[in-house]
């Protein structure tokens, strides 16, 4: 396909994405296909000649994909359905053939398993590392330098409960150096190691991921969501990522920098599966089979989801990486029910969530355009180190910012008790009794009053700094910024609405359900609805986000406020713009996916977008027996398409099939190197038989066993909403256009996606993959 523009595009080309542009075809040999020794190439049927078919016996890459190309799901689950009868088939002959069928069907709970405990050992692994890293920036232990800070201090005996976090143990870096922890110099002495340290991590993370595995980058799940509609991104899923990724995912959120790690987590479970993949050969050997959760999902494959998620449970709840022998990363445990008029200040922060999550993907998606067309995206070394400066000098002062962000939402979700040390539990406890089990309201102390100007000026912070951060060229996931944007948020105003109901119980909004002494309000409720909210807003996930607030904190009774918070924050932000943050992040790099939520009301036909135009050369097509080797190899060596359709003559222009590029390229340089006499004048054929051969030509070449018998096609008049919706549900790579059984053009995946682009008044040549 040329790029020169939508309307003036060359005819048929079947690739979805990247030309095949500057390759240099030599048909003599190839490198994919080995020598298999010499054969004939013809064979008699009752004297008939008959043709051997050269897909008898497999060849080496016939049926494979090219890197960036759409798979063919039509005849992946084709070729699916026919190894299934085979081994069905068979397992009635012998008692190995039943063997082999069995643990053909056990192979995928197998697979599921090695993937739950692969994927939960990561994760466990990421998350205590990234613990101590983080910890290692502020001291030291002196009984083991693997111990974090609050390991280091688990075993002594000279801590007290208000002060759990001091030890002699641990030694801050000023304690090392200079031998003091207090004055100016030990500040400034912790301050430039805290610096030093996010510096260099960021430094290691980055410089790896340009080194050794740049699809390492970001958080992943763009890209994953485009491999999982059907496209082939090679080496994103390998193992160099899944090793780079790992590794630079720990120093990336250790450096202290804006990001989380949640994204990152689901490319490196991907990364899992894939290459526990090749070691089933039902999976390896078919591209479909491995993405059997986007367009195609069976309930066979939920069980074995939930299967792998329980593996992956257990695998998480053995390691503890939490410390607190439970599964959720942030468990909260609520003292108070709310209350229905609570549902009010719950919409506020449903209000703010969409409005953030809308701010930040329009500034997220200007900054990494700005990124890709100027001179910033020549230095990513240079920006991360920038990025990671100016975060940590600007983050130190604060101690809500100095913090990692997991620490900081675990306090802002937590429920105040007597004994809690943290400034938000500072409270005037003058007139409670120390045997009550719910505090009631209280009036804030002075350093309640103190963290909120901190907390509302890490507020600020987190929202700026987030933007620029998230794209760079280190993993970086979103889920827990969001979540500490929108927690910051929901605490601000839960301490408000709490201090409002203490001064003024007797306002209406109060009055019946909120009495004096009473426990009324839980600011803690507030931060974990304020998350949600903002969550929903940059993600656009609704039930699922209400899901994943279940599995991090554990607080199923919560559900309405939640559901009321993300249905409110993901109305708002659609009002504004109707793409997430990923979905934001696909336009942006042009990759093919085609989302099933965009709605397609547009009134025009598939003779409209299909190729060739009215100004457009004719279209590229083989005949089924009236070409030579050498017209077939001109015909690929001149153009740049990746398939072309087979009818009956140039004539007549009758549909029979469909070949592929690659299958062709293979097939025709095997035949050479085994089948005696094939040469440029050889005739080919797409034929069940062929028509007798003059004594003096060349042996000819079958080559119907490579067609695709059954491509999908439907008649130019066809509405172009039922064809989109068709490329979506059925995921195909192409489509033929018909008017009366005569092929009339092609319509492919790119041409949809060009199509879509040009009705919303984007520019259609952004579709590619970039």
């Amino acid at each position: 396909m040329d790029n020169t523009g939508y309307s003036n595009e060359s005819s048929t080309s079947d690739e979805d994405m990247v030309e095949i542009t500057g390759a240099t075809l030599d048909f003599s040999t190839t490198e994919d296909v080995p020598p298999l020794g010499d054969n004939t190439g013809m064979e008699e049927v009752d004297g008939v000649p008959k043709l051997m078919d050269l897909l008898d016996e497999p060849v080496p890459g016939v049926g494979t994909y090219e890197d960036f190309n759409t798979i063919d799901w039509v005849r992946e689950k084709s070729k699916d359905r026919d190894r299934h009868r085979e081994i069905t088939s068979k397992s009635k002959e012998s008692t190995w053939a039943l063997v082999k069928s069995v643990s053909d069907a056990f192979s995928g709970w197998l697979l599921m398993l090695l993937i739950g405990l692969m994927s939960g050992a990561l994760a466990g692994g990421i998350d205590i590392s990234a613990h101590w890293m983080t910890d290692l920036k502020e001291g030291v232990c002196l009984n083991g330098f693997w111990f974090n800070h609050e390991h280091c201090c688990w075993t002594s005996n000279e801590t007290t409960f208000q002060e759990r976090d001091k030890c002699p143990q641990w030694k801050s870096w000023a304690e090392l150096i200079i031998g003091t922890t207090e004055g100016p110099f030990a500040y400034i002495m912790n301050y430039l190691m805290y610096v030093c340290w996010a510096l260099l991590f960021s430094f290691l993370a980055v410089s790896l991921v340009r080194a050794f595995a740049p699809y390492a980058c970001g958080s992943g799940i763009p890209e994953i969501k485009t491999i999982l509609s059907g496209f082939i991104i090679r080496g994103y899923l390998g193992k160099w990522t899944l090793l780079i990724k790992t590794v630079t995912l720990v120093l990336a959120v250790s450096s202290g920098l804006s990001l989380g790690k949640e994204g990152p987590l689901v490319h490196v479970a991907c990364c899992c599966a894939n290459i526990l993949c090749h070691l089933f050969t039902k999976y390896r050997k078919n591209e479909a089979k491995r993405r059997e959760v986007s367009y195609y999902f069976p309930l066979k494959t939920l069980w074995r989801s939930f299967f792998a998620a329980l593996v992956a449970a257990f695998t998480l709840r053995s390691i503890n990486p939490f410390g607190n022998s439970r599964l959720v990363l942030f468990y909260v445990e609520f003292h108070t029910p709310w209350h229905l008029l609570e549902l009010i200040p719950f919409i506020l922060l449903g209000i703010f969530g969409g409005l953030w999550g809308a701010f930040f993907i329009r500034a997220n998606i200007a900054w990494c355009r700005r990124r890709k067309t100027t001179w910033l995206g020549r230095y990513p070394v240079l920006e991360v180190l920038v990025v990671t400066a100016v975060t940590a000098v600007v983050a130190f002062p604060n101690s809500y910012t100095r913090t990692s962000t997991s620490e900081l939402i675990s306090e802002l979700f937590n429920d105040c008790g007597l004994l809690d040390s943290s400034k938000l539990c500072n409270y005037d406890n003058a007139n409670v009794t120390k045997s009550s089990n719910e505090l009631p309201d209280r009036p804030a102390g002075a350093d309640v009053y103190t963290a909120m100007w901190q907390l509302s000026l890490a507020l600020v912070f987190k929202m700026l700094i987030t933007v620029v951060t998230f794209g760079m060229k280190v993993p970086s996931g979103l889920f827990i910024p969001s979540l500490a944007v929108g927690a910051i948020a929901g605490r601000l105003l839960g301490i408000g609405m709490e201090q409002l109901a203490y001064y003024h119980h007797d306002w209406v909004i109060f009055r019946g359900w909120c009495s004096p002494g009473a426990d009324c309000i839980t600011p803690g409720l507030y931060a974990m609805v304020g998350a949600a909210a903002c969550l929903g807003g940059v993600t656009r996930m609704t039930v699922s986000l209400v899901v994943i607030m279940f599995e991090l904190t554990g607080g199923l009774e919560y559900i309405v406020p939640l559901m009321a918070a993300a249905m409110t924050s993901k109305w708002v932000a659609d009002a504004i713009g109707r793409e997430s943050i990923y979905e934001a992040h696909i336009r942006l790099n042009g990759y093919p996916f085609l989302e099933a939520k965009e709605e397609f009301s547009h009134k025009t036909l598939a003779m409209d977008v299909m190729r060739p135009r009215r100004s457009d050369p004719p279209l590229s097509v083989l005949t089924q027996d009236g070409m030579t080797v050498g017209d077939v190899e001109s015909l690929i060596t001149d153009t740049t398409y990746s398939g072309f359709p087979v009818v009956v003559s140039h004539e007549s222009q009758r549909l029979v099939g469909f070949v592929l590029r690659r299958d062709l390229i293979i097939s025709i340089d095997n035949a050479r190197q085994r089948q005696d006499g094939i040469v440029s004048a050889s005739r080919i054929f797409f034929t069940e038989y062929t028509p007798p051969q003059p004594p003096s030509s060349p042996p000819p070449l079958k080559l119907r066993g490579i067609m695709d018998l059954s491509p999908f096609t439907v008649t130019d008049l066809t509405a172009m909403d039922i064809v989109v919706d068709i490329f979506r549900k059925l995921g195909l790579r192409q489509c033929l256009i018909t008017h009366n059984g005569r092929l009339l053009g092609i319509i492919t995946k790119k041409d949809i996606l060009k199509h879509v682009a040009q009705i919303a008044n984007r520019d259609p040549d952004s579709i590619l993959f970039n």
